[in-house]
This record gives C-alpha cells, sequence and structure tokens, in this order.
C-alpha cells in the first residue's frame, strides 16, 4: 500500500447503479467561457448527460449544488462524449455524444442568473445524424489538414469507419480482416487513423487512402459499391504487439514530432511516427486507463497509468517518479485546469465516482495548545453574550434579503387609451385587404416612488393585433420620477381579433441593503381597446346566417345613448338598427326590440357575434351602472349554436391535419434531396469521370418540389392562424351565452374559460382540440358526473393529437346537456355538490314565426323570443 494516497480536493457519486466506462469522460471548456477553466463532462450508459464545474470542498463538507452546471437524461446510453470545434461556421468549441445509433452533436451555453441562484446551463442540438450500423468509439480532427474545424470517424461493432464532415456524411470503409473492435485514435502530424486489430498488430491507414479506397470486403453493399470508386485500402505501417490493447492516445508536445502511445494488458509502449518502437515499459500489475499529460524535460513524457490495485502511477518515460493511493479503481483518467489550479487530477470509476485530486502528502498539522491559565470572569462573558443577542435581533427586525411588500407599489405603470381614432394611421406592414387601416394611440406612464434599475416596458396585444414598438428599456429611474412612451395598435392579420385587450409589463430591479444588485420586481397593468378599432359603421343588413336574442329586464335603451361614437345624432332616438362592418370579416346588425326587452345581434359569421354582444352587454352595465340600477341583467333563453361551433372545430382540425401531412412530405423530399447531393457528390469527386445519369434533373425537380410544399405548407400555417382566432371568438361566444343561460357565477365562469380557452397559441405539438377534450372530460367525470362510476373512471395522462373530432364534439354536448339538467360547474370532487335545482330554460328552440325574418326593419315592432328567429305582434293601442 503506498504511503501517499491522492489528496481529495473534490468529488461525488453520479447517479444511483448507473455504470461508466473509457469514453465517458471528457474536459475542455465546453461552454467557451474563455477563462481556460476546463469543465467536466460524464455520460453514462442509463443516458445521463453531466456537467460539473468543480470548486475546492472542505475535508468533510458536501458537493456544493452549483458545481452541477448541467444534468439531461438522454434517450439512449452514452458511449462517448468528446470535445471539438464540430459546427461549420463557427470555431467556437462543441459537445459530441456518442449514441449506440446516433451522433449528436451539441452546444452547451450559460445565461448569467439573477439574485444568488447562479447561472443557468443548457444545450441546444445543432445536429444529428442516424447510424444505419452499432457504434463502438470514435476519434476527431483536422482530417486532411483542415484548417477551423474537427471532422468525427465512428468505429462500427462490424468494423466500418464512418466519416462525417461536421453536418455531412462523408463515407464509409471497412478495415481489412476485421473480427473485433479495438480502441481508435487520430494522428494530426501525419493525418493517419491508428487503431490495433484482433491479430494484436498496431495499424495505421492514411486519411487520403480511406477516401479514395474502394471496400475490399465482401460485406459491403451494393449502395456502397456505387458509391466508393479507387484503389484498395492499404494500410500504412503495421506492428505487431502480440497482445490486446486497452487504449491508444497520440500526442505531440515537441513540434518537431508526435507519439504514439499504446497501453496494452501488460505492456506499455510508445511509437514514432512511423511505427518504430521509442521505447516499452513491462508492467507488474493490471492496468486499468492511461493519459500522457505533459513534457516535463525535453524528450521524455510524462505518463499517469491507473491500475485495478487502486493505484495511480507518474512515469517519466520509463521511470517511475511518483506513486498514490485512489479511493477506487478509474476506468478513464484526464488532467485539467480549475480556477488556476492546474495538472488536477480527474479520475472516474465504473460505478461513478467521479474525484478531483492532486498529489501530495498529508502532514500532521496537531500542536498541543498552550496552558491557559486565566481565570474566567463570567460577569464579562454575560454582559457580552447580551450585547451579540441585542445586535442580532436589531439585525433580524431592520433587515431582509428581500424587501418587505407594501400597501402601495414601489413603481406603477397606468396605460391611457386615445378615445379617438388616429387621424393619420400608424399601421405597418398590414396585411388586411381594407382600404385604410386605423389606428388608435396608448398612452403608458410610468411612475416610481423610490430607484428603480434597469427599468424595462413590455406591450403586449393578441395576434392579428399588432404594436408599432413593444419594447422599451429606461435609464434607472429615481424616486419620484416618470417616464411616457406613446404608441399605437392596430390590426396586422386579415382576421377579427378574439380579444380588444392589451397587457402593459414593467420589470425592474429594487435594490436592497444586502443585495445592492437589485431583486427583481414586476408591475403590469391591462387596457382596453375600442370597437372601432376593427369595424367601422355600415348600413343594417335585413339577412343574415346566424342570429342570436339577448333578453334584459330592463326597457331597451337608444344606441344613440350606448353607441354614440357607431349613430350619426341626427337619427335621434328612432335609431334602433346598428349595422358594424368588420375591417377583416362580414358585417353585423344590432336589432333593438321598441316593444321588448331584447336585442338581436345577427351576422353572416357566428364568429363576428362575439365582439358586437360583447360590447353590448359592456355597454348596457355601464349604463345602468351610472344610473345607481344595481338589478340589471341579461339573460339568453335561445339555444346554444353548437352546429355552426362545431363547424369551426372541425375546419381548424382539418387544416392541422394538412399542416402534419405537409410535414411528412416536406420530410419526405427532403431525404430524396440530399441523397442525390450525396451521389452526385461521389460522382463529381470521382476521379474517373462517370454519366450523371439524370441525378442533376432529378436535384432540380426535388427542389422544385421541397420549395413548392414549403410554400403550400407556410400559407396553410396562415390558414390555420386565422381558423384558430376565429375558433377562439367563437368559443368566447359559446361562453358567454353558457354563462347567460345558466346564470354562472364569477368563478364558473373562470372554469368555463379555462376548461374551453387553455391555450394561447395552438402548435402540432398541443392543440387546441385534445386540450379541451382533456378538460371538458374531466369536468364530466367529475363535477357533472352522474354517478360514482363515471368518476371512477381514469383520464389518460397523455395528450395527443386524435384522428377526428366526433369524441370531442359528443363530450361537448354532453357538457351542455349536463348543465342544461341542472349539473354545476365546480373544482370539488364531492359528489353532494353536484346536485343543484334545475334552472329555467333550456336546450329547445323556441318555435316562431319565419314572417319576422323576412322584414326587419328600423320602426317595426317586434318581439324576439329566440337567437334564430323572430315573432310579429300587433301593436297595443
Amino acid at each position: 500500500m503506498s504511503l501517499f494516497k491522492a489528496r481529495d480536493w473534490w468529488s461525488t457519486i453520479l447517479g444511483e447503479k448507473e455504470e461508466f466506462d473509457q469514453g465517458c469522460l471528457c474536459v475542455a471548456d465546453v461552454d467557451n467561457s474563455g477563462s481556460g477553466q476546463d469543465k467536466v463532462i460524464v455520460g453514462s450508459y442509463k443516458g445521463y448527460l453531466r456537467i460539473f464545474n468543480p470548486h475546492p470542498v472542505k475535508p468533510g463538507d458536501e458537493v456544493q449544488a452549483e458545481d452541477l452546471l448541467l444534468e439531461v437524461q438522454l434517450r439512449e446510453p452514452v458511449l462517448q462524449v468528446e470535445v471539438g470545434k464540430f459546427v461549420s461556421g463557427t470555431e467556437g468549441l462543441h459537445l459530441a455524444v456518442l449514441h449506440c445509433r446516433k451522433l449528436c452533436v451539441y452546444a452547451v451555453s450559460g445565461t448569467q442568473g439573477n439574485v444568488e441562484h447562479g447561472n443557468q446551463y443548457q444545450i441546444k442540438l445543432m445536429y444529428e445524424h442516424n447510424l444505419q450500423r452499432t457504434a463502438c468509439n470514435m476519434t476527431y480532427g483536422p482530417f486532411g489538414g483542415v484548417k477551423g474545424r474537427d471532422l468525427i470517424c465512428i468505429q462500427s461493432m462490424d468494423g466500418m469507419l464512418m466519416l462525417f464532415e461536421q453536418e455531412t456524411y462523408a463515407f464509409g470503409r471497412f478495415l481489412p480482416g476485421f473480427l473485433l473492435p479495438g480502441p481508435l485514435a487520430y494522428s494530426s502530424r501525419t493525418d493517419s487513423f491508428i487503431t490495433v486489430s484482433s491479430c494484436q498488430q498496431v495499424e495505421s491507414y492514411k486519411y487520403q487512402v480511406l477516401a479514395f479506397a474502394t471496400d475490399a470486403d465482401e460485406r459491403q453493399d451494393t449502395e456502397q459499391q456505387k458509391l466508393s470508386s479507387g484503389k484498395r485500402l492499404v494500410v500504412d505501417w503495421v506492428l505487431n504487439i502480440g497482445e490486446q490493447a486497452l487504449d491508444i492516445c497520440v500526442v505531440s508536445f515537441n513540434p518537431g514530432a508526435s507519439s504514439v502511445f499504446v497501453l496494452g494488458e501488460r505492456n506499455f509502449f510508445c511509437l514514432k511516427d512511423n511505427g518504430q518502437i521509442r521505447f516499452m515499459k513491462k508492467l507488474d500489475y493490471s492496468p486499468s486507463c492511461f493519459i500522457p499529460y505533459c513534457s516535463v524535460r525535453e524528450g521524455t513524457i510524462n505518463t499517469l497509468i491507473a491500475n485495478h490495485s487502486k493505484m495511480l502511477n507518474v512515469y517519466q518515460d520509463v521511470t517511475l517518479k511518483w506513486a498514490t493511493q485512489l479511493p477506487c479503481i478509474p476506468v478513464s483518467v484526464k488532467v485539467a485546469n480549475f480556477q488556476d489550479l492546474k495538472g488536477v487530477i480527474v479520475t472516474l470509476s465504473d460505478d461513478g465516482h467521479l474525484q478531483c485530486s492532486y498529489l501530495g502528502t498529508d502532514p500532521s498539522l496537531f500542536q498541543a495548545p498552550k496552558v491557559d491559565s486565566r481565570e474566567i470572569n463570567y460577569e464579562e462573558m454575560n454582559a457580552e453574550m447580551k450585547e451579540l443577542q441585542k445586535i442580532i435581533r436589531e439585525a433580524t427586525k431592520t433587515q431582509d434579503i428581500l424587501p418587505e411588500s407594501e400597501k402601495q407599489r414601489d413603481v406603477t405603470v397606468m396605460a391611457e387609451v386615445s378615445p379617438d381614432l388616429d387621424e393619420e394611421s400608424q399601421a405597418i406592414d398590414s396585411e388586411v385587404k381594407a382600404g385604410a387601416v386605423p389606428s388608435v394611440t396608448v398612452k403608458i406612464t410610468i411612475q416610481s416612488r423610490v430607484s428603480a434599475q434597469k427599468p424595462s416596458l413590455a406591450v403586449c396585444v393578441q395576434a392579428p393585433l399588432a404594436v408599432t414598438c413593444d419594447q422599451f428599456v429606461f435609464d434607472d429611474l429615481e424616486p419620484d420620477s416618470s417616464e411616457t412612451v406613446v404608441l399605437s395598435v392596430f390590426l396586422k392579420e386579415n382576421c377579427s381579433p378574439p380579444e380588444l385587450e392589451g397587457t402593459c409589463i414593467v420589470s425592474y430591479n429594487i435594490p436592497t441593503e444586502l443585495n445592492p444588485e437589485g431583486i427583481p420586481r414586476v408591475s403590469q397593468c391591462n387596457f382596453s381597446l375600442p370597437l372601432k378599432l376593427v369595424c367601422f359603421p355600415a348600413q343594417p343588413s335585413k339577412a343574415a346566417s346566424h342570429k342570436l336574442t339577448i333578453d334584459t329586464n330592463k326597457p331597451p335603451i337608444s344606441f344613440v345613448t350606448i353607441f354614440p361614437d357607431f349613430v350619426d345624432p341626427s337619427e335621434g332616438d328612432q335609431a334602433n338598427a346598428l349595422g358594424f362592418q368588420f375591417l377583416a370579416g362580414s358585417k353585423t346588425t344590432l336589432l333593438a326590440s321598441k316593444t321588448s326587452q331584447r336585442y338581436r345581434i345577427q351576422s353572416d359569421q357566428l364568429e363576428d357575434l362575439w365582439l358586437v354582444t360583447k360590447e353590448l352587454i359592456h355597454r348596457l352595465e355601464e349604463h345602468f351602472k351610472k344610473q345607481n340600477c344595481k338589478d340589471f341583467a341579461c339573460t339568453f333563453s335561445g339555444s346554444i349554436p353548437l352546429q355552426e361551433y362545431f363547424e369551426l372545430i372541425d375546419r381548424h382540425f382539418e387544416l392541422r391535419l394538412n399542416a402534419e401531412k405537409y410535414q411528412e412530405l416536406l420530410s419526405e423530399r427532403a431525404v430524396q434531396f440530399r441523397a442525390i447531393e450525396r451521389r452526385l457528390l461521389t460522382r463529381f469527386k470521382d476521379k474517373t469521370p462517370a454519366p450523371l445519369q439524370h441525378l442533376d434533373t432529378l436535384l432540380e425537380g426535388t427542389f422544385r418540389e421541397v420549395i413548392a410544399l414549403a410554400d403550400a405548407a407556410e400559407e396553410n400555417q396562415a390558414n390555420m392562424f386565422q381558423a384558430f382566432a376565429k375558433l377562439k371568438s367563437a368559443t368566447h361566444l359559446v361562453i358567454m351565452l353558457i354563462s347567460l343561460w345558466q346564470k354562472l357565477s364569477t368563478d364558473q365562469v373562470a372554469i368555463l374559460e379555462a376548461t374551453f380557452l387553455p391555450l394561447a397559441e395552438d402548435t402540432q405539438e398541443l392543440g387546441w382540440e385534445e386540450t379541451v377534450d382533456a378538460a371538458v372530460s374531466y369536468l364530466l367525470r367529475t363535477c357533472l358526473s352522474k354517478s360514482s362510476k363515471e368518476q371512477a373512471l381514469t383520464l389518460s395522462s397523455q395528450l395527443s393529437m386524435p384522428k377526428d373530432t366526433s369524441r370531442l364534439k359528443k363530450n361537448i354536448t354532453l357538457f351542455c346537456d349536463r348543465l342544461a339538467k341542472g349539473g354545476r360547474l365546480s373544482l370539488s370532487t364531492d359528489s353532494s355538490t353536484h346536485q343543484a335545482a334545475v334552472m329555467p330554460g333550456g336546450c329547445g328552440t323556441i318555435p316562431e314565426s319565419e314572417l319576422e325574418e323576412r322584414t326587419v326593419i328600423p320602426g317595426s315592432t317586434a318581439t324576439f323570443t329566440s337567437h334564430g328567429q323572430t315573432t310579429k305582434q300587433k301593436s297595443k293601442p
């Protein structure tokens, strides 16, 4: 046993029952920090990838959580990790991860965190290669003498060398006489690959020979025969070492020559560039791993060799210079630089013991304490203790790492919307086909009572609305100061918006005594946009495809009173019909009955009814609120327009299916395009000219198909965006009608909105249909369930795109039916709360005369009883 143990500088245990091997450890400045400080990258056979930034740890202390920069679980076992210049167009370092059937290259980056939470690190997949053969190991380097980038060579289990020129697969060659894979290394000085074959021979193959060689093995397929051309694969030099090799390493500490180190089962070899032996050392132990790390004296090289006796030996050529004891048997060893400490030894065992250590001894630092015969004054000690406790109590009362919450916010933001549209429109790049697209000015004021650092303002409106500028950055705000900005909102996309609302969000930092850089805080406010931003007055329409009737408990109000911005004042109180022409929609007509307390909204498009209906109810509530009328209420007694609503759902889902088809077709054409490119590249690289066999024509045709499919997919995406906007508007309308129909409370309306409007944006991965179906199914099995048997049914935990919308439409219909029969929305699962009295009104349509549909004009007397029809009544004297 060695008298000198490796001094533990930092160590940790990785995972539970994970396995590691020789290629699972790598050290490099993988995040390109530029500080020269290495990071430790470790991959495991369970698919975990971890990146550490070790810091010194005192004996007995645990490793800090900040030392683990990143931990991610990949889907496949990690065979090997390497760091190099693997991405074209940049000389930054990237991480290459080798799996059994895949090669992935990632970019590791870090963002500076706030307060004391540390930095945040993430990996981004730059590209990946799916391998046709099972991989064993890989090596990298500037193959062919390229400058500023590294190429990758992967050795498969059946002896094929697959070379990748970064994002592109170059070629593959079988090694002659192959039986089992061995270690693989690359020598940049001779531009050759060095491996150890099953014949126990060290073999070297030139890169140029591999590039122009023809596979001589019979295992090559027909496709490989077509792609390859040239001469037979010939080995550059061979050296018989008489034993299997554990690892190969090529180093060049001297500019004039490089050395090839081979670690055998019982011997250690050092070879020259041409395969001649420089020296060899017979080992009296079984080695596990090694690494040549430096040249202390000219002409010599220092090497670390670990063995299965938990020993780490330091050799200078063949001379043993140091031996130290390790806590475990390492399968991989590296040398790294951490925090101005160079030459730290990093070891990894097969069970996940990762240790950073240095060489040295453990001297005894014990010193006998001096005898202190001074008597203890207990009164002074008690007085000092009381004084210290007083200081601690005062500190805990007055200081805190976070500022205390106050009734009045430190920074407030207010938004003021102009009552009139802009005289000169500020719309930019609007796609609306209308002649003039209006805009409205929004004035935003930020007031600060205290000092606020790094304030920034973000203004958000839902598409298809847009703002002229959505981001503002200000200088630090002084106490009792303010900032004002002015912007304009306009309709950008060619469809009506589902909401006329916006949000202002101000982020800033408030410094405290213990945190002078500031604590992040946020303040926000909402603002409403006028209806005339998206529509303008028009002549009322007599006929329409969709009609709704809203009942009230008060006499109808003249439109001159509640819609002064849309009605000409000269019409007086006779204006009981009003038309709204949407910029990107149809015409919507609003009618008021003179003899009944009802209003009718009608339009050719179901979604265009929403904004007018919402505005009508809002203005009626505001009107009666100003008159101190507290018992005003709106109700809806007609049938919910589910069939028209289902048509919008089917249209949106059809576009989602089209998007999926376009994506599959684009993927197929892209694979075909790359395959043709590879064949053409092989033909162009061939020294012997050969006919193209119309490959150029096929390439051009495939390119045109890719462009056409991309254009069609882009157009489908735009149509899907408009369909989703229409679906959201119709959903808002259905929610309002259900709430008026069943007289739902505010909490119940919130449940409805969370159920039918769960997504702000619609994507292929998580769409509206599957999300709403899951939410409605949950309500049907909880608060709207008929029996305990329905409550016992389990829902799927995974959301996936359905094949059709039949299940969704069935659940929505059942949802409305349960509400009509007395069901009540609640987040409680108690079955006793589900029962309620049936409210008056139902889903059945009230029959009415068809005569009124033909003549609905201003000045006529009509009574509205349902959303789809009207009935004439005789005027009472």
